[in-house]
């Protein structure tokens, strides 16, 4: 199966993408490597339209993994929470669009 088959964009929802870039401002000022092309990409869809390329999206969803460990016995549960949340929904997003299109065809 080529990689043509697999999506090379996600579309995220406006607020998952507030909330991921205020972590990944969290995870920059940590100097997370590889923090700071999310934080940009997300900070420009601000007015746009929350398309990322997907390996943007994998890249935030890790750091964001990297900054709930760094700061899992210094933050409350419910931030710690939230920086887990919002990793995963980015996480999963990646997942779908690794997953190949569906055919019409049957098997």
């Amino acid at each position: 199966m080529t990689s043509s088959s697999f999506q090379s964009t996600i579309v995220l929802p406006a607020p998952v993408c507030e909330q991921a870039a205020q972590h990944l401002e969290q995870a920059v000022q940590r100097a997370i490597d590889g923090a700071e092309i999310p934080l940009k990409a997300f900070r420009a869809a601000a007015d746009n339209d929350f398309t990322f390329p997907v390996p943007v999206v994998e890249q935030a969803a890790a750091c964001l993994l990297v900054l709930a460990t760094e700061t899992a016995q210094t933050v409350r549960p419910s931030a710690l929470r939230a920086v887990i949340s919002v990793a995963l929904r980015l996480r999963d997003a990646v997942h779908l669009a690794h997953q190949p299109a569906l055919s019409s065809r049957f098997w």
